[in-house]
């Protein structure tokens, strides 16, 4: 048995799906409202039968791992970790010999979670520590806990002779960034600020120097590891994305104190990265909750920056970027002690990311000269370029030549100018396939009349009078696997073929749905409708597929008969 069969072996998909969703009984399976979308009647499916879970309002779907990856936004390896521990498993048993072993990243979580605890002993007897944190900070004893803050004492060897007498090797202490390049202790009289994964477990440390020293940098962060990249962290998302889901926004700002006190001020959907450095892969990780990203950063030429880095990534992305912008002077703690409120209404009241760039430019650049227009096209037109919406790029050229009293031909000119210069090696990328809405139709009957014909085996009669060239796919194989099997009772044997599982317990999910609350003399009754369904639009569909090769002649004399005498029959199938 193999690491998910294990797991998939102790855990029940209801009881792990039912810690996100309230699930209700419903026959044999369960159900709720979606989790990914705001709605009144529940359509999101759970069946403990299959382990399979289906979402009918987004469409998506798939077993338990796929699930905790999608509310955890984690990868699969991060999910199998999540629910091994959930289930008790140890995963370093499915390991080949050439894995990881005394290296092994659950030795690393072990080491950094000690160190949190020496870390916060040593925060409890220290008076200047104690000091910074309760009253110059202002957080709350519970704010502390929560947030597990510590101190570093200012020695050279205190944790890695604790981690030492813990019998841990100083080769793993140090690949867990806890050692300098002398093999001391890499933090000193510092308030540690543990990072934690989405999951809560302690990956790493931000150190803020408690005693002013000008010779040191008032923040040091764990260095890369195994665990920690910070590129990849976003901080407090372990403890923000319950509320992120419930007020679908999130607030990034530049402090870990900034989101700290932002939670203890009970505004919670406020996370931070390292800095203004905003990555690809801090918004894929923030879209997983929510596609409202509002930044909270300074109105100075790093925030400036920042926020032309980040346009562009974001519209790659696919998410919709924002700027929060703060009384004069304040950052967000500073805000929130002052009052929590003004914080509370400013968050929800977010300027549009490239707005927000093009006033601060306004304010820097002479716009009403030659010189100005053409430094402040050059560089805001870079930006606008790399939007990918077409919409969205429109707006903004007509918005600069209004701003600017130029010729929307001028900056039309120019953009070309730009994208020819500083887009040399983009890629084309492919137009998206569109799909004729008869044809989506006529494919959801089918897999609705294959629910039936797969449960209800006296019914598949009606996939004899339907033409075998209207299946495809799955569907084709399906039908021909029924027609091949008569007696099959999908109820009382032991299960579909492998080749045939993963599309039926589709089919059983959706039958499940659609039908099981149907009197079964209704059941023949809906399967002639779906079939007839199927026939009259595959024909209307087909007949403007051949008006339209016609008109194009894209088809030889010998493909258009085929159509044309395939039409006919359908024809005089039809009502």
């Amino acid at each position: 048995m193999d690491a998910v069969a294990e797991i998939k072996s102790r855990l029940n998909i209801e009881d792990v799906i039912g810690e996100y969703v309230e699930l209700k009984r419903a026959g044999r399976n369960f159900k709720g409202l979606s989790p990914f979308g705001s709605e009144k009647s529940p359509s999101f499916m759970v069946s403990p039968d299959k382990q399979i879970w289906h979402d009918f309002s987004s469409g998506k779907g798939g077993n338990m791992f796929s699930f905790i990856m999608e509310m955890e936004g984690l990868d699969f390896k991060g999910a199998l970790e999540l629910l091994a521990r959930k289930a008790g498993v140890d995963l370093e048993q499915f390991r080949g010999q050439g894995g990881p072993s005394g290296q092994s990243k659950e030795a690393l979580f072990t080491i950094l979670e000690l160190a949190t605890k020496f870390y916060q002993t040593q925060f409890a007897g220290n008076r200047e520590a104690l000091e910074y944190v309760l009253r110059k900070r202002q957080f709350s004893k519970e704010t502390a806990l929560e947030w597990q803050l510590g101190y570093a004492p200012n020695s050279g060897r205190a944790l890695v002779d604790f981690l030492k007498s813990k019998n841990y090797k100083e080769a793993d202490i140090k690949l867990a960034g806890l050692t300098n390049r002398y093999g001391g202790d890499m933090f000193r009289g510092r308030i540690m600020i543990p990072l934690a994964d989405p999951q809560g477990r302690v990956i790493g440390f931000t150190a803020r120097l408690l005693a002013d020293d000008p010779n040191a940098p008032k923040y040091i962060n764990t260095p890369q590891t195994p665990l920690y990249d910070k590129s990849r962290h976003v901080y407090g998302l372990h403890l923000a994305k319950d509320a992120v889901r419930r007020s679908n926004y999130a607030v990034v700002s530049e402090g870990n104190l900034d989101v700290i006190a932002s939670h203890q001020a009970s505004v919670r959907q406020v996370v931070a990265t390292a800095g203004t450095a905003l990555t690809e892969q801090h918004l894929k990780a923030l879209s997983r909750f929510t596609g409202d990203i509002r930044l909270c950063f300074d109105a100075d030429k790093a925030g400036l920056n920042a926020t032309e880095r980040a346009i562009p990534i974001a519209s790659k992305v696919g998410v919709t970027l924002s700027i929060i912008s703060l009384p004069s002077g304040k950052d967000p703690d500073e805000l929130i002690k002052q009052d929590k409120t003004i914080w509370e209404q400013v968050i929800t009241k977010p300027q549009p990311a490239l707005d927000w760039l093009i006033e601060r430019y306004k304010v820097q650049v002479d716009i009403t000269t030659a010189p100005g227009k053409r430094q402040f096209t050059d560089v805001l037109l870079p930006t606008i370029q790399a939007l990918t919406d077409s919409v969205e790029k429109d707006h903004y050229l007509n918005l600069l030549a209004e701003t600017l009293q130029v010729n929307r031909e001028a900056l039309t000119t120019k953009l070309a100018d730009t994208k020819a210069a500083d887009k040399p090696a983009l890629k084309k990328t492919p137009k998206p396939t569109v799909v004729d809405p008869l044809l989506q139709k006529t494919n959801r009957s089918i897999g609705l009349l294959m629910s039936i014909m797969l449960v209800q085996p006296t019914l598949r009669d009606r996939l004899e009078t339907t033409p075998e060239y209207i299946f495809e796919g799955e569907a084709a194989d399906m039908r021909q696997f029924l027609l091949d099997n008569r007696e099959f009772n999908v109820r009382k044997a032991e299960g579909l073929p492998a080749e045939q599982r993963d599309y039926g317990n589709r089919l059983l999910l959706q039958y499940e749905t659609e039908y099981q609350p149907l009197d079964p003399s209704e059941i023949p009754y809906t399967a002639d409708l779906l079939r007839r369904s199927i026939i009259d639009d595959y024909a209307k569909y087909q007949t403007r597929r051949l008006s339209q090769a016609m008109e194009s002649q894209t088809l030889s004399d010998e493909e258009q008969r085929a159509l044309l005498t395939k039409v006919a029959a359908l024809n005089k199938l039809r009502r």
